[in-house]
């Protein structure tokens, strides 16, 4: 599951739902050897973690496969298709031929009757036209016209009788009775092809729109080395499925500089024809602002839930109190967590298990001065009535003052005391995070350590 899948997807939806239309699925399965069990059920994950399950069951194009032969041979009745018997080594010539010529392939066997009683093995072409043109009226790229001529004569039923991808479609979508049929532009030559199938079937044509591929910041075509590109991975990075239907829908469509918006909104103003052209980047620094965002909105139990799936993947094991006190830390940091592995590591701090272990780095800020100064403030957040992150700031505020000192001769040290090596928020937020019993715990184990 592609992101530039995912995003065609999207589109397909929202246009959908902005039309009052429905949204529906069709796994493309012709090619059986790919087409495996595990390779569905990803599709299928990822676009119910996407959000966007489809509004009927998934049509499976192979379990069609006596509907499409049997419009193979109502094309070969009317002259429409025909049987060719070219071995593998005349087609290999044919195509070098072709090449050489600047051509596209013609198969001897068009203009041909076939043998009445040949037990040769044979495929069913389909029989385009040689002159004219075909338009396609896209709604993206508007009008886009091919020379028939450069058209080559699909094939329609492969040498075991299996129905070919291009066939499939054709057959599929009238059957489905599709109106509209968005997709990426890599399908564009396939379009002109499928358009003169339609024709010879008398099926009528569904509008088409294709979307232009999905690169890198670097401009290229998205590859391996520009990171995560299937849906999965995303969501194994920490994105969450809204944050990127938002961040998708932005790829290649928009309205007005508006960059934050909900499903709602996108429905009421997406439009097909408003889609752009050229090619759309990926843009990490952008992904990362969008999922913050919708990390800051989230249900905090549902984001609780995924920082414990995201400990246990990392091979940590929460206690049973781990839920409560994600449930009282993550309001105080999701603000800095750009994703939800960032959430938990921000996080982490609240979940270790007393005494901490302090690092000779942390036990070295413990001074014999430090070490009072913070028995002394112990003992002021013991009598702290308010132990919020304001009451908690005010408390700390009026300790250094009391001590007339900035936070800098405490305040790395009551860190290193509270969290550890993780990282942690402001030293208010930590407290309010851990606790009053915690806390004071945390500090008092570090104060009983030798230096």
């Amino acid at each position: 599951m592609h992101i530039g899948t995912a995003r065609t997807a999207l589109f397909n939806w929202l246009y959908a739902r902005h039309t009052g239309g429905t949204y529906l699925l069709r796994i493309e399965d012709t090619d059986r050897e790919r087409s495996t069990e595990a390779a569905v059920g990803v599709i299928l994950e990822g676009l119910k973690w996407l959000g966007l399950e489809a509004d009927a069951p998934p049509v499976f194009q192979h379990a069609r496969a006596d509907r499409h032969k049997a419009e193979v041979l109502r094309l070969l009745d009317e002259g429409r298709a025909y049987r060719c018997f070219m071995s593998v080594e005349e087609l290999a010539a044919e195509r070098e031929r072709a090449r050489a010529e600047g051509r596209t392939i013609r198969s001897p066997w068009r203009d041909r009757d076939a043998p009445v009683s040949s037990n040769d093995p044979f495929v069913v072409r389909f029989k385009g036209p040689l002159e004219g043109e075909t338009v396609v009226d896209d709604l993206i790229k508007g009008t886009v016209t091919f020379a028939n001529k450069e058209l080559d004569d699909l094939v329609l039923l492969r040498t075991d009788g299996a129905p070919t991808y291009n066939l499939a479609v054709v057959v599929d979508d009238h059957d489905m009775a599709i109106t509209h049929v968005i997709r990426g532009d890599d399908h564009l030559s396939n379009t002109a092809r499928q358009t003169l199938i339609y024709q010879a079937m008398g099926y009528d044509l569904p509008a088409f729109g294709h979307l232009p591929m999905i690169h890198g910041e670097d401009g290229a075509k998205l590859s391996k080395r520009h990171g995560a590109q299937a849906v999965g991975e995303f969501a194994d990075m920490g994105y969450l499925p809204e944050a990127m239907r938002n961040y998708l829908a932005r790829l290649g469509w928009g309205h007005g500089d508006e960059e934050l918006f909900t499903d709602s909104q996108a429905i009421t103003w997406f439009d097909v024809k408003d889609c752009i052209r050229s090619p759309a980047r990926l843009d990490w620094a952008k992904i990362a602002h969008v999922n913050n965002h919708y990390i800051r909105l989230a249900d905090e139990g549902r984001l609780a839930d995924l920082v414990t799936v995201a400990i246990a993947a990392n091979g940590e094991a929460g206690g049973e109190d781990t839920r409560a006190r994600l449930m009282a830390t993550i309001p105080l940091v999701r603000d800095g967590a750009k994703t939800t592995l960032e959430l938990a590591e921000l996080c982490r701090f609240a979940l270790l298990k007393r005494p901490l272990a302090l690092t000779e780095k942390g036990l070295a800020l413990l001074t014999q001065e430090t070490r009072g100064r913070l028995a002394r403030l112990a003992q002021s957040l013991v009598c702290a009535d308010d132990w919020t992150v304001a009451g908690l700031t005010a408390t700390l505020r009026a300790f250094a003052e009391n001590e007339n000192i900035g936070f800098g001769k405490f305040g790395p040290a009551l860190r290193a005391v509270l969290a550890g090596v993780a990282p942690g928020p402001d030293l208010a937020s930590a407290l309010a995070a851990l606790g009053k019993i915690e806390s004071l715990a945390r500090i008092n184990d570090a104060l009983s350590q030798s230096q």
